[in-house]
């Protein structure tokens, strides 16, 4: 009886320690990465954003993907893009500084995008580019079905299209669960997701390797926050109905489209996702790289600001998507690392 008691007084032990670890390292994660644009009031959501290159450009806005923020297309394409456009890289609502609002659906990509339309109302953007990546692919494919008014083209990267096999890791679940979800993310995440950050970003890169420092430079530990750890958990959950519902509807975009994906990407797989999304937009254009993973626009940046290039020319020619052949066939080009 006394192990049993000795074993659960150091369970609980462990436990607030975990429980006071987090609530002092959040408020220094917080501080050690501070925001670094501006903030916007969208209803009920303050959006952090970065606005930057010619201000009389077309513009081009960076959507990140799940886990992530604004910093990351920032710091992969950010000065690359910004000489000839005007670029807006947006903290999705709950992810590193905009806040989450109280839409219980905001999860939802299809809310999502109602504060991205939000966002370009306040910029006084008419029309843009959307470059996005992995989760953030549902996001621009939804802006380009629901408000294609506003949206001049696609820049696709390794994005997340279709349903796809082996469910959602047990965390991202956990995370979600009323009263043990907010007990979760506030004793393991951030604790156990430092231990292992190097290896967890490096499994993000493979089977490239991350930029020299790059989860100082890309704020990863943000996302180790509780509040923001549960958002992140509560978009990966609801993205696999949402994509199930919208696949069947891509035959209807018709605006310039380029997906980028690398054929070793081990988090989004090309067969369930890319390849699929190619043969249903008309005249997509997907290039896929050899031996490259999930983050192609750190491995591939100039390709991908090229593709940008690409689309914009299509979009100022004319806006709409001109068929391959049969109006189904993507244009499909393969380029070694």
């Amino acid at each position: 009886m006394r192990m049993i008691l000795a074993g659960i007084a150091a369970v609980a032990v462990l436990l607030a320690g975990f429980w006071i670890y987090t609530a002092i390292r959040a408020d220094s994660v917080a501080a050690e990465f501070a925001p670094i644009g501006k903030f916007v009031r969208i209803d009920d959501v303050s959006l952090h954003y970065v606005d930057a290159g010619v201000s009389d450009g077309p513009a081009v806005v960076l959507l990140h993907g799940a886990s992530s923020n604004l910093r990351d297309p920032m710091l992969a394409l950010g000065d690359r893009l910004s000489g000839r456009y005007r670029v807006v890289a947006v903290d999705r609502p709950g992810s590193g500084w905009s806040s989450r609002g109280k839409n219980p659906d905001v999860a939802l990509a299809s809310v999502q995008a109602e504060y991205i339309v939000g966002l370009l109302d306040a910029l006084g953007i008419d029309r843009a580019i959307f470059v996005a990546h992995s989760w953030s692919g549902a996001l621009a494919l939804e802006l380009a079905l629901d408000h294609p008014e506003r949206t001049a083209g696609l820049v696709l990267i390794a994005p997340v299209s279709h349903p796809w096999p082996g469910g959602i890791s047990w965390y991202y679940t956990t995370a979600t669960l009323p009263g043990i979800g907010w007990v979760f993310v506030r004793l393991l995440p951030l604790p156990l997701g430092e231990m292992m950050l190097d290896g967890l970003v490096a499994a993000a890169f493979e089977p490239q390797t991350p930029p020299p420092d790059y989860p100082r430079r890309a704020g990863v530990e943000l996302v180790l926050r509780p509040e923001a750890f549960r958002a992140n958990a509560q978009d990966v959950v609801r993205l696999l109905d949402f994509v199930t519902a919208q696949s069947p509807r891509y035959g209807e975009v018709a605006v310039p489209t380029s997906i980028l994906v690398g054929n070793a990407d081990r988090i989004v797989s090309p067969r369930f996702h890319s390849r699929l999304l190619a043969e249903q937009i008309p005249g997509a254009k997907l290039i896929t790289f050899d031996k490259v993973g999930h983050m192609v626009h750190h491995a591939a940046p100039e390709a991908v600001a090229a593709e940008v290039d690409r689309v914009a020319a299509a979009a100022a020619a004319g806006g709409g998507q001109r068929p391959a052949d049969d109006g189904r066939r993507p244009a499909v080009e393969a380029r070694p690392r």
